[in-house]
């Protein structure tokens, strides 16, 4: 799951729940509507970064609103400590794309 989320950032792209279901299918079965993505994402955020670096799963959204679940909000804020007054998930899932973008090279 890291890393097609990884790869999803060197993109500069956002994917659904489902997409990213269906790219982690053949070696896991999770359903993108269960408890057990939100768990997987949280797990992703938390080996992934020490606190300070952006959230991987900012790039998971939601594929009728275009944005991420009331969980990762609540991750963000209660592990994450994303409580800034100027913090949205827009410059999150920013950060997480310049973070893994690949560099242009001449």
């Amino acid at each position: 799951m890291t890393a097609v989320l990884r790869g999803w950032a060197r993109e500069g792209r956002t994917g659904s729940y489902k997409a990213l279901s269906e790219a982690v299918a053949p070696e896991h079965r999770v359903h993108y509507r269960g408890r057990v993505m939100s768990l997987l994402l949280a797990d992703v955020c938390r080996q992934d970064s020490t606190g300070a670096e952006p959230m991987l799963s900012a790039l998971v959204v939601n594929a009728s609103s275009r944005r991420p679940s009331d969980q990762f909000f609540e991750l963000a804020v209660t592990e994450f400590r994303r409580r800034e007054a100027d913090w949205t998930w827009e410059r999150e899932r920013d950060a997480v794309v310049a973070r893994y973008r690949d560099p242009i090279v001449p």
